[in-house]
């Protein structure tokens, strides 16, 4: 058994107070879940070496450049003789964060499955500004994005898409579409301004993919199934919709079941799978964040395409999945903000 499967059968919420009581415990515990093997590696140079040089404060405790007192365990590499501590090239990386509260944010979305606010991360975390607190999770967030060399899916492949937005009812009424029938009833969809987004699921995996799309067409779907399809050897499943007639000939074959019939499942067709997805991010969109803006959708999206992939696991197997995926990943706030 290794050191990763050992932390990971004895990490729990029972267990974690003790590795966060402190934020040398702290430290090491991260060590632990980024190094599973027990040997540091260098982010600089990527040499793993058990033999690198833990550099130990002259006046037993290290402080910053501003005087105040920090914890964190520099190393030295014996190959390029950088030094560099658990943090770097992470997204944990130029953070005044404790890593105490870093990593008990990453456990309650690890153990969340309807997600957690930026709100409610503050309330947990305290003393915290909502703004760091929202920093962190789109931190979280940019760890849980999936490979980009990631492998295309094949074999049978459910596709759909569903729309994210208020009601048109709800809207202000400078906001609400001309032609809003009486009530605000019977608009929904593609008759609105809400954002399309579409999943696709592997049969064969169960593992889902997400996407915002610009819209529901044809060309628009054919582009969005190319980057995560190997259409060629792709048995697509879907609905009725009339975007999916249009290309159905690139797949190797081409299934679907028509919902204006009143047919939601024929043999072993069906977008079931699809659509559970799409209720717990609905869900969770609706319940947890009440609200999420166009610009920053896709990164919802993921988070909750990473939580149904890792469903399988146990909180801390998602955990150690989740940092084993911090590295190389960095996001900083300027950009993330847009100004």
């Amino acid at each position: 058994m290794t050191g990763a499967q050992e932390l990971t059968g004895e990490l729990n919420l029972a267990s974690l107070p003790r590795y966060l009581s402190d934020e040398t415990s702290a430290w090491q515990l991260l060590e632990r879940l980024r190094w599973p093997q027990g040997e540091p590696v260098c982010p600089h140079c990527g040499t793993q070496d058990p033999k690198h040089y833990f550099i130990v404060a002259r006046s037993g405790e290290r402080r910053t450049a501003s005087g105040n007192v920090t914890y964190r365990r520099i190393w030295r590499c014996r190959a390029c003789r950088k030094q560099f501590s658990v943090l770097v090239g992470t997204i944990f990386e130029s953070s005044k964060v404790p890593v105490s509260k870093w990593l008990l944010a990453l456990w309650l979305v690890s153990a969340g499955k309807n997600a957690i606010s930026a709100l409610e991360l503050k309330r947990h975390l305290e003393p915290m500004s909502y703004q760091t607190a929202w920093f962190m999770l789109h931190r979280i967030r940019e760890a849980m994005l999936r490979e980009p060399l990631w492998s295309l899916l094949s074999g049978t492949v459910v596709a759909d898409e569903t729309f994210v937005g208020g009601k048109p009812a709800n809207k202000h009424r400078q906001g609400r579409p001309a032609r809003l029938p009486e009530g605000g009833r019977g608009v929904s969809g593609r008759a609105t301004d809400k954002v399309p987004v579409m999943a696709l699921v592997s049969k064969d995996t169960g593992e889902v993919r997400t996407r915002v799309v610009a819209d529901v067409t044809g060309h628009t779907l054919r582009k969005a199934l190319a980057d995560d399809v190997d259409m060629a050897r792709t048995v697509l499943h879907t609905d009725g919709h009339k975007g999916y007639q249009a290309i159905r000939h690139e797949f190797a074959g081409h299934e679907y079941v028509d919902h204006s019939a009143f047919e939601y499942v024929r043999g072993d067709v069906s977008t079931n799978l699809a659509e559970s997805f799409f209720a717990q991010f609905k869900r969770s969109v609706d319940g947890t964040y009440h609200n999420v803006s166009r610009e920053h959708l896709s990164r919802y999206a993921d988070e909750f395409a990473f939580r149904w992939n890792t469903r399988r696991l146990t909180d801390s197997q998602r955990v150690q999945t989740l940092v084993d995926r911090t590295a190389g990943k960095r996001l900083t706030y300027r950009p993330l903000k847009g100004n």
